[in-house]
């Protein structure tokens, strides 16, 4: 497969039983890049590959149901015996490092540089591995947050990461192969705009042409078969749900 992904958790806003929350494993173009830590998605992952092989971590943004389990992976690949020939770059906002630092009471992340190494994410950042290249955007949250867009071998999947409806989103989804998107809330309340409803995101997968879309980051006021149910009468094409250990071909 020129281009896939492997869903190793969608649980908003904690982890439930057998159901991490968010976390992917993209795999293209001779790279596999973990895309957000959310806990419980570092033993999923190694169900699929050696943590010590990743070419890359990406983060969408450091609210913990997408990066705590970042704090595991440093154990694991620091001090559990799957240290990394070089050390993995990890695509995060700023804070990142110095959070995970905090957790060890050390001063700076330096400690770390033998086995991750991060990079700081802005609005248009790009990286390549091997033949999979990774653009990140700004979407509208409460916090700084991206979404990802990934390409490999004329294909394409972008992830939502967590956003409101904004314009960025739309964008960045354009024309996507796979969009895999949050569906986070029931309705919108008190005029907060993080989150989208499912009709929101099968909007958005609608206004960006899309070819498919792919529902996950479902919260509790909803379950997984409703929201999916309500996105895909909103988008009008091919929609399903994200499943934990489910691959797919992009």
């Amino acid at each position: 497969m020129s281009l896939a992904l492997t869903v190793l958790g969608t649980a908003s806003p904690h982890p439930q039983p057998g159901l991490p929350c968010s976390g992917y494993l993209l795999s293209g173009g001779g790279a596999e890049v973990w895309v957000d830590a959310g806990p419980g998605s570092f033993a999923e992952l190694q169900r699929h590959t050696d943590p010590a092989r990743l070419d890359a971590i990406w983060i969408s943004h450091l609210h913990a149901d997408h990066c705590g389990d970042l704090l595991s992976a440093v154990y694991g690949l620091a001090y559990g015996g799957l240290t990394p020939a070089a050390p993995i770059p990890v695509y995060a906002p700023a804070d990142c490092a110095q959070r995970l630092a905090g957790f060890f009471g050390r001063p700076d992340a330096g400690f770390l540089s033998g086995v991750l190494d991060f990079r700081t994410l802005h609005d248009g950042h790009t990286a390549r591995h091997g033949d999979l290249f990774l653009t990140s955007r700004a979407v509208l949250h409460d916090v700084e947050a991206y979404g990802l867009r990934a390409e490999c071998a004329g294909r394409t999947l972008v992830y939502s990461g967590d956003s409101g409806p904004c314009d960025a989103l739309l964008r960045l989804a354009g024309g996507a192969d796979l969009f895999l998107c949050e569906a986070d809330i029931d309705e919108h309340r008190d005029g907060e705009q993080v989150h989208l409803t499912p009709e929101e995101a099968g909007a958005a997968a609608r206004l960006a042409g899309a070819t498919e879309l792919l529902v996950t980051h479902v919260g509790p006021t909803l379950t997984v078969e409703v929201a999916t149910i309500r996105a895909a009468k909103a988008f009008g094409g091919p929609t399903a749900a994200a499943r934990v250990g489910e691959t797919r071909a992009v």
